[in-house]
């Protein structure tokens, strides 16, 4: 149960008139004025709840060549701290969600390692934000502001939007201020834009650019149904292709960060792909989506629930699963413990099978006495649910404190580490051990964001 109970705030509902061009032709719910349509009032309503978000971060300074030299570094190292850091501003969007509480969402990448963050209202007040929790594998931050004259936005159902809904995006482009552009639903249910997330995007063709990210993608009734996330272009900018975090996927990280601080994801313990129409031909199934377990592994709650390798996951809570993304996105937003109901094709039977889901395992090490250059950052193995699980070995960066030796020398969470030395390491213990064979020098190869870098420490 959440601790808090959330009132997402009122829309006023608008005054919406039919407007018909001609018999036969599609009706749009419009509102008017002397005749012309116009949303103009729908976004009276809306834009209040619509903030700008100025972040301060400390970035590292250019650093003098001699500093990478061991005999001169060591005469340095008391000012090393001072002379890499620098300030810098950035800045993006939010929504207030719920103005009693005063809580502000938006994307982590907004106010990722943010020392200060400064909410500006419509009204132009000025307020300082507090970070309550971030989740960087769906992009989602939750901000409290002091909870006085805000005005908030009602989270709709994303599961209910269809493509070529209209929709109207809102958000602060290129620090310019609130601007607002309009357009319709393009696609639903977008993957693979990062290798690292929980992905379900909306698509739209609804202008967003750089500052729109943390932004309100709303209906024409005047819910949130998006939080403006991604863009696809050649120079950053818009083309037309823009993605928003559905409301609903949204609306489980927000509860669970309000909670906790951070998300709490479970896990089934299954290894799985998806069904494509050849495996399904190969299988002699019926269908052609779902997810098929390749393996389950020993002591999970799958194999307690009695799953097996070769079924088919059909659906969870009677939702139906299109692929392996799918099914990682829903079991990847259930708490910890609770129950799900999923229903497999097993030898050309539908069985549902009740299943309680577990805590992800996490295994840590500091890094602090083998290898101080990774001070401050935490391992974990790459479970299952790790999109690259299966295409490859590696440990992932769980976490980094921020201005620690580790995230000074490039290391990032959601970093998988792939080698040490050229030495590959495939689970906590190995990294461990080769980092114990080190000297100055680390050579870390990591896949970040669909690359792989080399990240040279001394």
């Amino acid at each position: 149960m959440m601790k808090h109970c959330f009132n997402f705030g009122r829309v006023l509902p608008a005054t919406l008139l039919v407007l018909s061009a001609a018999a036969g032709a599609a009706t749009l719910p419009l509102p008017s004025r002397d005749g012309v349509p116009t949303l103009a009032p729908l976004l009276r309503q809306v834009t209040p709840a619509v903030v700008n978000i100025s972040v301060q971060v400390t970035a590292p300074a250019r650093q003098n060549p001699l500093m990478r030299d061991p005999f001169f570094r060591r005469f340095f190292e008391d000012f090393l701290d001072q002379s890499q850091r620098r300030p810098q501003l950035s800045a993006g969007s939010g929504v207030v969600i719920d103005a009693r509480l005063g809580y502000v969402i938006t994307n982590h990448h907004v106010i990722e390692a943010a020392e200060k963050i400064v909410v500006t209202l419509k009204d132009r007040r000025q307020l300082s934000a507090q970070l309550v929790g971030s989740d960087p594998g769906t992009d989602i931050a939750l901000l409290k502001v002091a909870p006085e004259g805000l005005a908030a936005l009602e989270l709709g159902d994303s599961e209910a939007l269809e493509v070529g809904d209209f929709v109207v995006a809102i958000g602060n482009p290129f620090g310019l201020g609130q601007t607002v552009t309009s357009g319709i639903v393009s696609a639903l249910g977008r993957t693979g834009l990062n290798i690292h997330g929980y992905e379900d995007f909306i698509q739209t063709d609804a202008s967003i650019n750089p500052g729109n990210s943390g932004g309100a993608l709303i209906n024409l009734k005047g819910e949130l149904i998006g939080i403006n996330s991604v863009i696809i272009g050649p120079s950053g900018g818009n083309v037309g292709i823009g993605f928003a975090v559905p409301s609903n996927m949204a609306r489980a990280v927000v509860e669970q960060l309000a909670e906790y601080g951070e998300v709490r994801r479970g896990r089934l313990g299954v290894m799985i792909q998806d069904l494509t129409p050849e495996l399904s031909e190969a299988l002699n199934l019926d269908i052609t989506q779902g997810a098929v377990i390749t393996r389950v592994e020993s002591e999970s709650p799958a194999e307690a629930a009695g799953l097996a390798s070769g079924d088919v996951i059909v659906a969870v809570n009677g939702v139906a699963v299109t692929g392996a993304a799918d099914l990682r996105n829903r079991i990847g937003l259930v708490r910890v413990g609770s129950e799900v109901e999923v229903t497999v094709l097993r030898d050309g039977t539908r069985k549902n099978i009740p299943v309680r889901v577990a805590k992800i395992e996490v295994t840590t090490y500091a890094g602090s006495r083998s290898a101080p250059q990774l001070s401050g950052a935490v391992f974990q193995a790459m479970g299952s649910q790790h999109p690259l699980s299966g295409q490859l070995d590696g440990v992932v960066v769980a976490d980094v404190e921020r201005n620690s030796r580790a995230w000074r020398n490039n290391i990032r969470p959601g970093d998988v580490i792939v080698a040490i030395n050229r030495e590959r390491v495939r689970s906590v213990e190995e990294l461990s051990r080769a980092l114990g064979r080190t000297g100055q020098t680390i050579a870390v190869d990591i896949i970040r964001d669909k690359t792989q870098l080399l990240i040279v420490i001394q």
